[in-house]
């Protein structure tokens, strides 16, 4: 019994360690979602994000390493996780139809300098779907982070990391990857520019 575990643990690895390697080809894109949150960010803008599951906790997940921070000491930044007010998302749930609880928050509250970045791991979670065409329609900036299983939603983003995985877990731990080094890049921003910002 030990040895088959052993087995399937070993190739979850593995399969971990080529998903991460795939990931390289990623970079540009979490390069760009970095450069244009650091300018959005720069003009006052906010970042928003959203997703369900644990796609709500990886939202969550990035919203909490702008306002706090990821690695340096600096200014906190403007981050809202769209799933975090349970009388919010309960009231548009019950009222309208849980697809629209992210759309119609992100209608009320993004402005164009903002940027909205939806976690699906599917592409095709309708309240991401229609919360990052709310954001278009708003003027913001849409970022999905996604998989190959959601390619028609990264087209529809304005910019889009996408995961070249299909299964849940590995996209999954690589949206937690691509988080942190969009984290990295944006802190790394903060704290060099500190004083100049404040």
């Amino acid at each position: 019994m030990t040895t088959r575990l052993d087995g399937l643990l070993d190739g979850q690895l593995e399969r971990h360690s080529e998903v991460t390697a795939g990931m390289r080809e990623q970079l540009p894109q979490v390069q760009a979602i970095a450069d244009e949150l650091i300018r959005r960010l720069g003009l006052g803008g906010v970042l928003y994000t959203c997703g369900n599951g644990g796609s709500a906790a990886d939202a969550q997940h990035l919203a909490g390493e702008l306002i706090g921070r990821y690695l340096r000491e600096r200014r906190p930044l403007p981050a809202v996780a769209l799933i975090g007010d349970a009388a919010v998302v309960s009231c548009i749930a019950n009222d309208y139809g849980y697809d629209d609880v992210f759309a119609r928050q992100i209608t009320a509250l993004v402005r164009p300098q903002d940027m909205v970045i939806g976690f699906s791991t599917s592409g095709t979670s309708p309240t991401v779907v229609n919360g990052l065409a709310a954001a278009r329609a708003n003027g913001a900036c849409s970022v999905a982070f996604t998989s190959t299983r959601g390619k028609d939603l990264a087209a529809a983003a304005d910019l889009a990391v996408v995961v070249p995985a299909e299964e849940t877990a590995r996209i999954q731990e690589m949206h937690v990857l691509a988080l942190h080094l969009v984290s990295e890049l944006v802190d790394r921003w903060a704290s060099d520019t500190g004083e100049q910002q404040r």
